[in-house]
Parts: C-alpha cells; structure tokens; sequence
C-alpha cells in the first residue's frame, strides 16, 4: 500500500491541474509529463489547450528545461501528438544518439504505461453527470456494477498507481538527466514563471468556457 505521501503525490498526477484542482504540492518533471497528457486528452478543446500548454511551459522554464528538446516538443506539437513525439526526444540536440534507438524504444514503452495508467486512474473525469449504470433497474445488479468502479478499482488502483511513480523516475533519466532533477512550489511558478493564476477570474471563466 502506498503511504500518505506517495498517496497524494499520484492524486497530484492524476488531478485535472485545473483551477479547482490546483497543485497542492511541490511540482516535477512528473507534473510536466502530466500537464503533457492534459495537452493530448483535450486537443479538441482549444481553451483547455491554451492552459495546459501554458502550464507546461511554465513548468518547464521553473524546472530549468528551457532550450531543451522538450520544451520545444511543447512550443512546436500540436495537442494530441505530444506523447506520440515523446520518444523521439533522444534525436533532439541529445550528445547520446550512440544508443539513441535503444533510448527511443524504452521511453515509448515508458510512455504508453504511463498513458495507461493515468487513463485508468481518470475515468471518473468522464463521469460528468452520472456514473455508468447508475440506471440500471436490476438494483442488485447495479450495486455490483458500483462496486467495481468504485470500491474496488480505486481501492486497487492505489497500488497499481504506484506506477507512475516508478515510470516518472526513469522517463526523467531518459529524456532529462536525473541529475538535472528538481521541483517548485506553485507559488514561485505564478509569481516568476507566470504560471497561471488559479483564482484569476479570467483564467477560470477561459477554463471552463468549455466542458470538453
């Protein structure tokens, strides 16, 4: 079982990073990765995509990534092809392209699991107005069905999301450098890093001019 602060670190990765859902902890290069995800999931929205892409460059500059491939990755793709271009970074101003297939092949592999596991510790963001079969007429039934999408994915996805964890320390190793590791409070990303405001009125009202 995960402890309470690995809980809440993997309640973080898994948050909308919206402004009722702020960062309550220090954020990393798993934030970023993250925020690059909220990027793919709404591509279609072009409010949310404007925030996000924001967000993570805004990361990226507090986080020292500035002039690396990755910060170009979220300046220059389109929304819905950022994990898609993620293991390309190793060709991208990197001093190791002796392994550099090798690198690619492993953060590909890296990135589908952490696509995977964040789509399932998010179903719940899907469920705007009620759960799946809240309807149905066989109560019994119904009871089983909640069950399962509650009681027991959430109680195993506790575990399971521990993955992310794991996943977000050796995707930095490949695309970063652990050694280039670091964090930063959201208060020094809004006052420096012009990250943006969570209780500004416009930031919100451009937020959630859309529900996509």
């Amino acid at each position: 079982m995960p402890n309470p602060a690995e809980r809440n670190r993997i309640s973080q990765l898994t948050s909308t990073y919206g402004p009722d859902e702020p960062p309550r902890l220090p954020l990393d290069f798993g934030d970023f990765l993250s925020l690059l995800w909220r990027l793919d999931k709404h591509a279609e929205d072009a409010a949310r995509v404007r925030y996000y892409r924001k967000c993570a460059i805004s990361l990226a500059t507090g986080l020292g990534l500035t002039g690396r491939s990755l910060f170009r990755l979220v300046e220059q793709t389109a929304p819905g092809q950022m994990y898609v271009q993620l293991p390309n970074a190793p060709y991208r101003g990197t001093n190791r392209l002796v392994d550099a297939q090798d690198r690619k092949a492993a953060i590909a592999q890296l990135a589908q699991l952490r696509l995977d596991v964040l789509r399932i510790g998010t179903y719940h963001d899907q469920w705007t107005v009620s759960w799946p079969g809240s309807g149905i007429m066989d109560t019994e039934l119904r009871d089983r069905v909640f069950a399962v999408l509650f009681a027991a994915l959430q109680g195993q996805y506790e575990n399971f999301g521990r993955m992310l964890l794991v996943v977000d320390i050796v995707l930095g190793d490949l695309l970063i450098g652990m050694e280039h590791s670091r964090e930063i409070s959201l208060h020094q990303l809004m006052a420096e890093y012009d990250y943006p405001n969570f209780n500004d009125v416009k930031v919100r009202a451009a937020f959630y001019s859309s529900t996509a």
